[in-house]
């Protein structure tokens, strides 16, 4: 089952993906943004990433298509919690040069749809690297996340500390976001 937003289908990570993949992680200037993956993939280790993740039912990675571009980047629900009913949501979105077109938004809205209404999640958490704004405006701004706290220093790049920013959403206020805005009747 494909996990369908206004503009992007989130579906199962394909093996055909995994080249764009790496060559998202393995851009400094992506890299820098986001939390983790912050040393160079090799094929090798992509594939045997893949291989634990297609069958993680705890971590799930959705690839992130567009009917015109393909495929952009990935969506996660990771740490996924059946008795806490909640989850860790990142994304990426690697191609560059399609950057601040609304397809991040419509992910995080998709991926919030499949979360709270399919998988009956009550929150989602997410971090974000201090200095990264344009996340911040996704999550906060964009998709009624809230800031629920900073982690100081917890983030080292490029010779510097920084602090992240835990973020957060329930089912309710994705619901009343939804209900404002009508994002799905659009």
């Amino acid at each position: 089952m494909n996990i369908c937003g206004r503009v992007v289908i989130l579906r199962a990570l394909e093996p055909s993906d995994m080249e764009a993949l790496r060559g998202f992680h393995n851009d400094p200037g992506i890299a820098r943004m986001i939390m983790g993956w912050s040393f160079p993939i090799s094929s090798a280790e992509q594939q045997r990433w893949y291989e634990r993740t297609i069958t993680d039912q705890f971590n799930k990675r959705f690839a992130i298509d567009t009917p015109e571009h393909g495929f952009i980047g990935i969506s996660t629900l990771t740490n996924i919690d059946i008795k806490y009913r909640s989850a860790f949501h990142g994304i990426m979105i690697g191609a560059r040069d399609i950057q601040g077109r609304g397809y991040g938004t419509d992910a995080v809205m998709a991926t919030m749809r499949y979360a709270f209404e399919e998988l009956g999640l009550e929150r989602l958490d997410g971090e974000i690297i201090e200095f990264n704004e344009p996340s911040r405006r996704l999550y906060v701004d964009k998709c009624g996340w809230t800031i629920e706290g900073r982690r100081r220093r917890s983030v080292f790049r490029n010779g510097e500390w920084y602090d992240s920013m835990t973020v957060g959403i329930l089912r309710d206020d994705y619901i009343r976001l939804v209900n404002r805005n009508g994002y799905w009747s659009q």
